[in-house]
């Protein structure tokens, strides 16, 4: 356990009104809900409680010496050119740059991948301080045109705008409150299908993002270019199912249109789909939504388009398939569907993209590291391996027809390589197209590795160390361990300047581990770690914590973790089940009151992993570990003459984070205060109980780069300090 030292002394944590007379009664269990006023954030009370908070949290980072030094060294570290992997619409290609420091990514255009380029979309035009980013895009199939969604202070409301390519004008029209979007156009370019929700009441006075009612009626429209968002066409609604989102794509051919229908945020779902040359401007004005035909209308496994030959379609899913594989229906035969390429017996097929007329690259990830494959389309066999290294694909750029496709790698060492695989010759043409250099970054000064631990269970669980060469392992170490395991996600090998910085210059040991929840090994893996077996997430993660300090990588004072969203909830649980085990937290914009989560934004769809306390049984499974209701004093209930507190924890959310609502996080900081820093009793804690709440930012998405560095240095210099972690040159 990390020791503040001399900061304790002049640390006073800001009162907050306790209501005792708040109770809730779940199933004959009367639970208390003393700072249910923290849930309106619009409160004058709570503002105030977010404005103490972040002074007291200044006045610890003040003392952190290695701050500075770090905002300083990631502004030189940031200050590299990106590059994302080209993509093609009609004749001419386009990516994202960004040169080093600036606030987003530009989109370039031009007419050949070798060729001169030009910005199409600057997002840090449209803003000030940067906070504007582009949320969503899409290139009209003849490359007049581009529709681009733009958030404002990292909120999941977009408003989509068009530009025309050509001279670059931005048309008058725009379309609002929309959210959990794709845009596709049809391909005539006289519109795009989107998805949205109905406008909230005072919805122009509205500070989209800050808001936490809940979202529901999720609706598929059509928009036509030239025309005002109330003419839009309702393309399909069911008022009877509020909770359901969707979400629309044209095939490749053009010819339909599919529907995906979602009832959470599990990947099972329904496909309908519309025979385009049926018609949409009749529609306009008759008030009826798109006769769509039911292809598949249960929620029993995933399905992902892959392509298609006219009515013959290609999907990925993992219907009785928990890694995934490929299958094959004729829409004019919807209850014949044939396998084309079965599940593998280890590795899980996570993306299958079509080139080169009948060919398709597919995408495995085996021990949580990406194998491509090119394959035939029509049969599945395999043509080709394609051998890029050990690391992540975290992108395949390709169209049916073309014969060439571009791909982006990356790993905890390497930053980043694009390819491209030119497929018109008998055997592929891989080439270097670009190359993600970071001065002064040598990749030869530290190892990564991969190794396997046994949880509670026994269960193997996959840990990547990724640490200074030649370290001694002698547990004098600082380490950092970061964990997600949830919703199917997979953590893969990719480079964090930020992360190789504090490994060079405060000798932190990096660990990624990769727990149950997740899906690194497939649907199974993901459900071993949600719901009634929530558990096993949080002991996966405690027993790679528990490896790191046997194999003599740290010691506890000196382990730091780290987790955002639903990693915020494992450090959450974990932080509560074994104070004595870490030294310092980190918790990112965590879910972490699993008793109302449901009740805000868009949080009823995370029932799929987590239950709902509205059931009997999946209240009992929640109330065990959600870290509001279970922060207890250490030292009250432990023996022996080891004392025993929480680690120095940060606790770190954003005002317009619309995803995970600040209040889980103000809450869970009010609790852990006042239980463990304020209340009468014994007190033993030092350790500080901080929470940094950043303004005009959201769940992450689209977070200015200036931002990204001031926070990174918060709370790795807040990191330093708690772990004894000093500077090395």
């Amino acid at each position: 356990m990390g020791s503040l030292g001399t900061v304790d002394q002049g640390l006073h944590y800001p009162a907050a009104r306790r209501d005792e007379s708040v109770v809730d009664d779940y199933h004959g269990h009367i639970i208390s809900d003393p700072y249910r006023w923290l849930e309106n954030p619009d409160c004058l009370e709570t503002k105030e409680f977010v404005e103490k908070q972040n002074k007291l949290t200044n006045s610890v980072l003040k003392s952190c010496e290695t701050r500075e030094k770090l905002r300083e060294n990631l502004t030189r570290i940031f200050d590299f050119p990106k590059y994302g992997a080209p993509f093609r619409a009609g004749h001419k290609y386009f990516y994202f740059h960004n040169t080093g420091l600036q606030s987003q990514s530009v989109l370039y255009i031009q007419d050949s991948v070798d060729g001169k380029s030009e910005v199409l979309l600057d997002p840090n035009t449209l803003s000030e301080d940067g906070t504007v980013s582009m949320r969503g895009f899409a290139v009209s199939e003849d490359a007049n045109y581009l529709a681009f969604g733009t958030s404002s202070s990292g909120s999941d409301w977009v408003t989509i705008k068009v530009m025309h390519i050509q001279d670059k004008s931005i048309q008058p029209h725009t379309l609002s409150w929309v959210k959990f979007s794709s845009i596709s156009w049809t391909h005539d370019s006289k519109g795009f299908y989107y998805s949205r929700y109905p406008a909230p009441q005072d919805g122009e006075k509205l500070d989209a993002g800050t808001e936490t009612d809940v979202n529901l009626h999720h609706q598929l429209y059509y928009h036509f270019l030239g025309s005002d968002q109330s003419n839009d066409i309702l393309c399909w609604s069911d008022p009877d199912n509020p909770k359901h989102t969707r979400s629309a794509s044209v095939t490749d051919d053009g010819k339909y249109v599919l529907l995906y229908t979602f009832e959470n945020c599990d990947q099972n779902c329904k496909v309908y789909y519309y025979n385009i040359s049926e018609g949409l401007e009749s529609y306009k004005h008759r008030g009826e939504q798109l006769p769509f035909v039911k292809l598949i209308d249960t929620f029993d496994a995933s399905y992902d388009y892959v392509t298609n030959d006219g009515t013959i379609f290609t999907f990925l899913t993992n219907k009785d398939a928990p890694r995934n594989k490929l299958v094959r229906v004729d829409l004019q035969h919807p209850s014949s569907w044939t396998e084309v390429l079965p599940q593998h017996d280890v590795d899980v097929l996570q993306a299958a993209v079509p080139v080169n007329g009948n060919r398709i690259i597919t995408n495995y990830l085996r021990n949580v590291k990406n194998v491509l494959h090119l394959r035939d389309l029509e049969t599945g066999d395999l043509v080709h391996h394609l051998p890029l290294g050990i690391g992540t694909v975290s992108y395949i750029s390709s169209r049916h027809m073309d014969c060439t496709a571009f791909i982006a790698f990356t790993s905890f060492l390497i930053p980043g390589i694009i390819y491209s695989c030119c497929l018109e010759g008998d055997q592929p043409d891989v080439q270097i197209l670009r190359e993600i250099v970071v001065p002064g970054f040598d990749r030869t000064a530290f190892d990564a590795k991969q190794v396997f631990v046994l949880s509670k269970d026994g269960t193997k669980v996959p840990a990547f160390i990724v640490a200074g060469k030649g370290i001694s392992l002698d547990g004098s170490h600082p380490c950092l361990l970061y964990g997600y395991g949830g919703f199917n996600s997979s953590i893969t090998p990719y480079f964090t300047p930020s992360r190789i910085l504090i490994a060079k210059h405060l000798g932190v040991v990096i660990c990624v581990a990769n727990i149950r929840g997740g899906g690194e090994y497939g649907k199974e893996w993901h459900r071993g770690g949600t719901r009634s077996m929530k558990q096993n997430s949080f002991d996966d993660f405690i027993s790679v914590a528990e490896f790191l300090v046997s194999a003599g990588y740290t010691q506890p004072s000196k382990l730091c973790i780290e987790g955002v969203s639903n990693g915020g909830l494992l450090i959450g649980a974990c932080i509560n089940q074994r104070p004595d085990l870490f030294g310092c937290a980190l918790a990112h914009v965590g879910v972490m009151d699993m008793l109302r989560f449901h009740k805000f934004t868009i949080g009823h769809a995370w029932t799929s992993d987590f239950g709902c306390s509205d059931k009997e049984e999946e209240f009992h499974w929640l109330i065990k570990y959600s870290p509001l209701h279970n922060v207890r004093r250490p030292w009250d209930k432990r023996g022996g003459d080891k004392v025993i507190q929480y680690p120095s924890t940060m606790l770190l959310t954003a005002d317009h984070d619309d995803r995970v609502v600040p209040l889980h996080s103000l809450k869970l900081l009010a609790t852990m205060q006042h239980v463990l820093c304020t209340s009468k009793g014994r007190r033993i804690q030092t350790n500080p109980i901080v929470g940094r709440i950043e303004r005009n930012a959201g769940h992450g998405h689209g977070m200015p780069t200036q931002k990204i560095i001031d926070e990174v240095a918060d709370r790795y210099g807040f990191m330093a300090k708690m772990v004894g972690a000093s500077w090395i040159e």
